[in-house]
């Protein structure tokens, strides 16, 4: 029997999963560990948790599964995009990882716009415009502001990379992932000459790039031995989480895109052809479809944004023993009209991203009345969240995308009334597939491909993923959304100047 591991380091904590060559998941391990911040809008991490977590997630579904360690053929990584991993000459992480909501290094993006020509020369050299969430910046931070760490630098890698490193002693990375960097000529799937020699970047700290189904190396044999797997068990590119979780949700041809609800939103599509917004909004990178591309939207505070809400504005809830604070709220959200009776929530926790690229956005309930009550406000949160995909939405249309059939996914879609919402607010159907594991469920399935059980990734979806329920659009509410949409669109004008002020308090 052949057998493939599925991993996703995330931010909140590593997910593993094991499956059969059809696609059947045998069993799975999920584990947290903290974010740190040390400064407001500052996160980081300590790679340590990482590995730590594989490998306990790892010998759970191995163990689970009563897998023999002959049958798992192959291995498959996603991970959180954008952080950084800082290693020296001896492969020892130098300082804590920097992560992709980190948002202080707006200085340095703007010397990477600068070095480079210009927005539009970025633009053409690496397809996307500096974001502070991106890793070049993290990387130029290091140099500005830790001269010593940045001195001592060997590799420079991303998350489910260090995994892959410790699992295999390979520096090795894929297109999907790399694309997020800043530093990757994302058209011809290679990292920019032009821009590393502008940035002064020493290539030799970057990783060999790979495409998401290729061998990147084996086990090594001590890591073997811990996990109770093979040396011949093969590691396989994997990508970034995105694209792992598009891959997992079927997105891997035209017409199709995904609406993610995971600590971050994203709405995801795939393209035949490297397509660009020219105004920067939407991201442009390689696919974990081999030679293919994609577009996305993010809203850095999506599931995230919920679950600020219940930990810190219902803690009654959070701490109440044996209850589920989630269904609670979604029930007393179930019960209000559509539009919370005037109430917007902008989900700017930790700035944004699509479309305004403004790290100094910040979180509001804005139009409260006494009239305004808990269930007001956890429905304004979701509609916040949906009004802010939307927006991406409204880009892919400006751009001429074929929108054909929006599949949701990602933790947030749990929740019956916010797939509702969303439907309500895309006026388009919300659509469920049969597997809801995302990216470790994708980069699963690049590993059977990478092993030769299927041809590509395309056959490998075709065989696994459809669509098991459809929600479509209420007209009333639709109409309620479209009228209130607009207004939180001007809500962000007429506060960007007020957020960069707040920005400059201490």
């Amino acid at each position: 029997m052949a057998l493939y591991i599925g991993v996703d380091i995330g931010t909140s904590g590593t997910k593993s999963l094991i499956m059969n060559e059809q696609g059947e998941i045998l069993a799975e391990s999920s584990t947290e560990y903290p974010v740190h911040m040390p400064k407001p809008l500052w996160t980081e991490q300590d790679p340590e948790d990482w590995w730590q977590a594989v490998k306990k997630t790892i010998k759970a579904v191995v163990k689970t599964s009563k897998a023999k360690k002959s049958d798992v053929k192959a291995i498959g990584l996603s991970g959180q995009m954008h952080g950084s991993v800082f290693l020296n000459r001896q492969g020892k992480v130098i300082r804590p990882a920097l992560l992709w909501n980190d948002q202080r290094t707006a200085a340095e993006c703007d010397e990477i716009t600068k070095r480079a020509g210009g927005r539009e020369a970025l633009i053409s050299m690496v397809a996307n415009p500096a974001l502070t969430g991106f890793t070049a910046p993290k990387l130029l931070w290091l140099r500005n502001h830790e001269p010593k760490n940045y001195a001592a630098l060997a590799h420079l890698l991303l998350p489910k990379d260090d995994v892959r490193r410790r699992l295999t002693g390979e520096f090795a990375t894929d297109a999907s992932d790399a694309s997020g960097m800043l530093l990757l000529d994302v058209k011809n799937r290679t990292w920019s000459k032009e821009l590393l020699s502008k940035l002064e970047i020493d290539p030799s700290i970057l990783a060999t790039v790979y495409e998401s189904e290729q061998v990147t190396g084996t086990l090594l044999p001590e890591v073997a031995a811990e996990l109770g797997l093979s040396t011949e068990c093969k590691v396989v590119g994997g990508a970034g989480d995105c694209a792992a979780g598009a891959v997992g949700n079927g997105i891997v041809k035209q017409g199709i895109l995904t609406a993610s609800l995971g600590t971050s939103g994203v709405m995801f599509c795939h393209s035949d052809e490297p397509q660009y917004d020219t105004q920067g909004r939407l991201h442009t990178f390689c696919h974990a479809v081999h030679g293919k591309w994609h577009m996305m939207g993010v809203t850095l505070s999506a599931a995230g944004s919920l679950q600020w809400f219940v930990n810190q504005l219902c803690v009654e809830l959070a701490n109440k023993k044996g209850a589920d604070p989630y269904k609670i709220i979604n029930e007393e959200a179930a019960k209000v009209a559509s539009g919370s009776e005037g109430l917007f929530f902008l989900p700017y926790l930790a700035g944004e991203r699509t479309p305004h690229a403004d790290p100094n956005a910040r979180g509001c309930f804005i139009g409260l009345t006494n009239k305004h009550s808990r269930g007001h406000m956890a429905r304004s949160v979701m509609e916040g969240v949906a009004y802010s995909l939307r927006e991406s939405l409204a880009i892919l249309g400006e751009l001429q995308v074929p929108v054909k059939e929006i599949r949701v996914s990602g933790g947030g879609a749990k929740s019956t009334l916010w797939k509702q919402i969303l439907a309500d607010v895309f006026g388009q159907k919300a659509c469920s597939i049969n597997a809801e594991q995302g990216p470790a469920y994708g980069v699963a399935l690049l590993a059977a491909v990478g092993d030769g059980a299927y041809k590509n990734i395309e056959e490998a979806c075709k065989a696994t993923i459809h669509v098991v329920e459809k929600v479509p659009p209420q007209k009333a509410s639709q109409k309620k959304y479209n009228e209130a949409f607009p207004v939180f669109q001007q809500l962000y004008v007429s506060l960007k100047k007020n957020f960069a002020d707040i920005s400059m308090l201490k």
